[in-house]
C-alpha cells in the first residue's frame, strides 16, 4: 500500500467579510492573541488581518470565562502566543460556527506522494492520510496526482468512500490498470 500524506504548508486564510473594505479573506498573520482581563474574568481572541485592507479584526475563542476555568498551560499559551495553539484554534470547528467563518485553504497544502514503482503488479492500493482536515474532493486529488482526467480517474479508481464528495479524513483507494 503507497502512503501519501496530506500536510498543511501554512495557515488557511479566513472567508469572511471586512467591515472596512468588504474583503472577504483574512490571515491570522504571525498568529497573535489577545488577553483581555476585567476582574476575575478575561476574554481572548484571535487577531486577524484583512488581506486587503490590512484592518486588524478580533476572532473570539473564550468570552467573560473565569480565569480558573482554562488550563494554566493553555493560558500561557495564550499569552505567549504559541503557534501550535494558534493553529488549533483557527481549525476549530465551533469557533469557526460561532464567528461564522470558513477556511480558504487554497495554496496552503501539499501532498507527498512517491510515485507507484512501475515493476509493482496492479491493481495498487494508496492510503491518503491528512494530517490537518484540508477539505478535498478525492476525484480531483487522485486526478492531479497521478495525471489522469476526472472521468478516468471516476473508471480506474475504486473504493468505498465518494470521490466527488469533499473529504478530510483518511481513506484508501486503488488504482486499476489502463484497459
Amino acid at each position: 500500500m503507497l502512503p501519501w500524506v496530506v500536510r498543511r504548508t501554512r495557515l488557511p486564510l479566513l472567508s469572511s467579510r471586512c467591515v472596512d473594505c468588504g474583503s472577504r479573506s483574512a490571515t491570522t498573520g504571525e498568529g497573535r492573541f489577545r488577553v483581555n482581563a476585567n476582574g476575575k474574568l478575561l476574554d481572548v481572541w484571535l487577531l486577524v488581518r484583512c488581506v486587503s485592507c490590512d484592518r486588524t479584526g478580533k476572532v473570539p475563542v473564550h468570552e467573560r470565562v473565569p480565569v480558573r476555568s482554562l488550563d494554566p498551560a493553555e493560558l500561557h499559551g495564550y499569552r505567549v502566543n504559541d503557534p501550535e495553539l494558534v493553529a488549533s484554534t483557527l481549525l476549530d470547528p465551533l469557533v469557526a460556527r460561532r464567528s461564522r467563518f470558513t477556511l480558504d485553504w487554497a495554496g496552503a497544502w501539499l501532498l507527498e506522494a512517491p510515485s507507484p514503482p512501475l515493476d509493482e503488479a496492479w491493481p495498487v492500493q494508496v492510503e491518503v492520510v491528512f494530517e490537518d482536515p484540508v477539505p478535498l474532493r478525492p476525484d480531483r486529488l487522485i486526478a492531479q496526482r497521478l495525471g489522469l482526467s476526472r472521468n478516468e480517474c471516476l473508471r480506474r479508481i475504486k473504493s468505498e468512500t465518494s470521490l466527488r464528495r469533499p473529504r478530510s479524513t483518511r481513506f484508501t483507494f486503488t488504482v486499476l490498470p489502463m484497459r
